[in-house]
């Protein structure tokens, strides 16, 4: 094996965009038959939870916009999109950890003058996830039985837009990772620090406690 080739191949990204498109659009589909699970373990593992926290809140969105669901209802749904929109936000940044940890692992450093990217392989992943689950219910329009041959032709229109923008992301994140890989760029993680869930920093929570 020559220099060159181990130098390639230390700075492949662990997975192309390509592939990791086709598991998020292979699961939305499966989920809507089977209960949302997956037994995929390491960055497979870390995109599959937070393509299963997106897939969850779609399908509570879709609940609290009906008019015909209680009051009641709608406050558990709120509450439980709270959740899943937590769980999410923190699957994203395990994600980033788990690309950092292979990026130490690899020993690839970019230097201290390397330009940041504006968002994280995670996050841009967290965007293909919700585009997946997009094109599937849009897709879901285009065949339906019992709408107008105008809806259907609308949502056909729209569905050619959604492709393209899947593409168009695909490909920035290859461009992403491959450049994070290359050590062209550095993986900087900006740490949500969500407010509303923590009842020490959610100033109708920790007010409520007190009273």
């Amino acid at each position: 094996m020559t220099t060159s080739t181990t130098a390639a191949e230390r700075q492949a990204p662990p997975a192309t965009t390509t592939d990791i498109d086709a598991l998020l659009a292979r699961l939305v589909a499966r989920w809507h038959e089977v209960d949302p699970a997956h037994t995929e373990e390491g960055l497979r593992g870390r995109i599959c939870d937070l393509h299963r926290f997106n897939f969850l809140l779609w399908h509570e969105e879709d609940i609290a916009r009906s008019p015909a669901v209680s009051d009641a209802r709608i406050a558990a749904v709120k509450r439980a999109i709270d959740r899943y929109n937590q769980a999410r936000n923190d699957a994203i940044e395990r994600l980033d950890d788990w690309l950092i940890s292979e990026l130490a692992a690899r020993g690839i450093t970019p230097p201290a003058t390397a330009p940041a990217a504006t968002e994280t392989p995670g996050a841009a992943i967290d965007r293909l996830s919700i585009l997946e689950l997009r094109r599937y219910h849009m897709r879901e329009q285009v065949e339906r039985a019992d709408a107008t041959p105008e809806h259907r032709a609308k949502a056909a229109e729209k569905l050619v837009v959604l492709d393209a923008q899947r593409d168009h992301l695909v490909a920035a994140v290859d461009r992403l990772l491959g450049e994070i890989f290359a050590g062209q760029r550095p993986l900087r993680v900006f740490r949500q620090m969500k407010m509303y869930n923590d009842p020490a920093l959610n100033p109708y929570l920790y007010a409520a406690k007190a009273a």
